[in-house]
């Protein structure tokens, strides 16, 4: 976007698309909590995905899908991605078309409607602060994990501050490796140029998701878990 045009955008960003975006999330996600509590987890995930697009399109943010052939929306996976802004979220949520159980910080639990929505939705609440419980979040979270939902780990823990992948760490492999779901790379690009990390300062533009081939766990064992790590970073960084 040209400089021109940045600075008209920055009135409709301040007075639409932040206020929208709080309303959006206070009503779509208090609704959530409340069929997910009656009906089911796959029914709160409709809503999720509606607040998703809603949230893209005041933006407005047009998200693509690069690879759509690798991957069915009919099956589990493991989802490891990059993570380059908060625009990740509902991109990914929104339009890659699986059901999503996130894997996110216990102090998200705290916030208010949006913390209590994500619980409905399944997520799963990890405390990074303490080992042992992390691990004690992840085996609970293997026991609900349906037939048809799928995880997200932003494997390398924290956004990334320069667009680069940093390295990943273990938890999406360790994972992946005890319940045998395949691991599906996933690589975000052009978010950070939209959303810089730490800022408001949101462009409109387009993300592009870019969905590589399924790596499948069962030729691998934990001694060789390293070199799955490294292999499923550089196949997401080699579309960056």
């Amino acid at each position: 976007m040209n400089r021109v045009l940045k600075i008209i955008y920055q009135p409709y960003k301040w007075f639409i698309v932040i206020p929208f975006m709080i309303l959006n999330t206070m009503i779509m996600g208090s609704i959530c909590v409340v069929v997910g509590f009656i009906f089911s987890q796959d029914a709160a995930d409709i809503l999720a995905v509606t607040w998703s697009r809603l949230s893209c399109a005041i933006g407005p943010v047009r998200v693509k899908i690069h690879g759509k052939k690798n991957y069915s929306r009919f099956k589990s996976y493991v989802v490891v991605a990059n993570h380059q802004s908060m625009i990740d979220i509902p991109a990914l949520h929104g339009f890659i078309g699986l059901k999503i159980k996130w894997v996110m910080k216990q102090e998200l639990r705290k916030i208010p409607v949006f913390g209590a929505a994500c619980n409905q939705l399944g997520c799963i609440f990890v405390d990074r602060s303490n080992h042992d419980a992390a691990l004690r979040s992840i085996e609970e979270a293997k026991k609900k994990l349906s037939g048809k939902s799928s995880v997200v780990f932003f494997a390398e823990g924290t956004r990334s501050r320069d667009g680069r992948v940093m390295p990943f760490k273990k938890g999406a492999f360790m994972f992946a490796m005890e319940t045998g779901i395949p691991i599906l790379p996933v690589t975000i690009k052009n978010s950070m140029a939209l959303l810089p990390s730490d800022t408001v300062d949101l462009t409109p533009g387009t993300v592009d998701i870019v969905v590589h081939r399924p790596i499948h766990v069962s030729p691998y064992h934990v001694e060789n878990i390293d070199q799955m790590i490294e292999g499923t970073r550089r196949i997401i960084a080699s579309a960056i």
